[in-house]
């Protein structure tokens, strides 16, 4: 059977699209936007091996959609009597809790529990719900699938997965850590599990505008940074990551804050733009080296806060057979990685320093020979992962309920 799938994966500052024919997994069409939210937001998009850019300003995530839609239209990947068109499109969903802990049609009722969610996932469900909306109107005839990050992780034990709070909240309000990025994790983890053991222990690295750490134990997440909302664990672009909640309570007791400007402040304020101003790795790197101290403690911090979160799940696996760098950050800053492997050799992570400053692209090694660790690069593909997922599901049928 084959199929022309579009996948949608927005994320907290970026709109990336892909159009697939499966299953063959041959790209058509793919694109990226980035830096929305900002003054400078870009697009790039290739097709039948041409490549260009198309600069969209100060452009949110509805505004990239709409000029996604605008391309494939241009395309003419309409649905007609003559052309099937697109037959299903896949979209990232970020937060699922655990009722959703599989690829899932989307239906009313999924539409009415992503909206729900968008409480504990403010800077990404409400997105997602968008891209489903515009591709219900776009594509009326293709089937919507719901792929969420969450599914990854249903694996991680109590243990890890809750919280030392009373055990009744747990139960009855599902308040427990629920995990992100487990698309990319999924992916990337599987590019390299034909070279390790059955039983090897990984941490994957998602370092992007969103950052997360996740420990992979014979091929299951068992820990994630990420908890019961994408916000807390290592530094991100806007969010704090880690935080003392007594400080949520001083700014608002102390110093009078709304509990919305709280929720503001430590998700769209914070991180590396509240340390530095900007949100781009690539924007402080520069500034880093033309000497802002802001920008090279910003650095410093993110990398110390990775390696704390190495340690920690290298000690809950009882050891470390391989190391993972992925998203926009991992992949593309040999300067971040180099700061996060230092003073790693306690627990046998050698970085190659020639290997991980060459300008390569695709899956690539960067651990020394004798590295006990390996240590790679793989760039993410969260929208092949869905393609494939959303295929699986075309190729069951519908559901009873659509």
């Amino acid at each position: 059977m084959k199929a022309r799938i579009l996948v949608l994966n927005a994320g907290s500052s970026s709109l990336k699209f892909q159009l697939l024919q499966m299953p063959a997994e041959q790209t058509i069409c793919k694109g990226s936007a980035e830096r929305l939210g900002s003054e400078n937001g870009l697009l790039v998009v290739q097709n039948s091996g041409k490549e260009w850019e198309e600069e969209l300003g100060a452009a949110d995530h509805q505004r990239a959609l709409h000029r996604v839609a605008q391309i494939l239209s241009e395309m003419e990947v309409s649905q007609n009597t003559d052309d099937p068109g697109i037959q299903a499109v896949g979209h990232r969903v970020v937060h699922g809790v655990a009722e959703f802990s599989s690829t899932t049609e989307v239906t009313e009722n999924v539409k009415t529990q992503i909206r729900k969610l968008s409480a504990l996932a403010p800077l990404h469900n409400p997105r997602n719900l968008e891209g489903i909306l515009l591709a219900e109107a776009l594509f009326p005839k293709a089937l919507q699938v719901a792929v969420f990050d969450t599914a990854f992780h249903r694996s991680i034990p109590d243990r890890a997965r809750f919280y030392a709070i009373p055990i009744e909240l747990t139960e009855s309000e599902g308040i427990q850590v629920y995990g992100f990025h487990g698309t990319s994790h999924k992916y990337v983890y599987e590019q390299i599990a034909p070279k390790l053991d059955k039983a090897s222990r990984v941490i994957s690295l998602h370092l992007g505008n969103g950052c997360s750490a996740t420990a992979i134990q014979a091929g299951r997440s068992v820990d994630h940074s990420l908890g019961f909302t994408p916000s807390d664990g290592l530094i991100m672009g806007t969010r704090s990551g880690d935080i003392d909640f007594g400080i949520i309570f001083y700014l608002t007791e102390k110093l009078g804050y709304s509990q919305e400007q709280v929720n503001t402040m430590l998700n769209r304020e914070s991180g590396l733009l509240g340390l530095t101003g900007f949100t781009d790795l690539r924007d402080i790197q520069q500034a880093a080296a033309a000497g802002n101290t802001s920008c090279q403690l910003a650095m410093e911090m993110m990398a110390y806060r990775i390696r704390k979160y190495i340690g920690a799940y290298t000690a809950a696996m009882n050891g470390l057979d391989a190391l993972i760098f992925t998203a926009g950050m991992g992949t593309h800053s040999a300067e971040l990685r180099s700061m996060v492997c230092a003073e790693l050799d306690v627990f046998g992570i050698q970085l190659d320093q020639t290997l991980n400053s060459l300008p390569a692209k695709g899956n690539r090694a960067i651990h020394q020979a004798d590295s006990r660790v390996q240590i790679w690069v793989i760039p993410t593909d969260e929208e092949l992962e869905i393609a494939r997922q959303t295929y699986h599901l075309l190729k069951a049928g519908p559901s009873e309920e659509a």
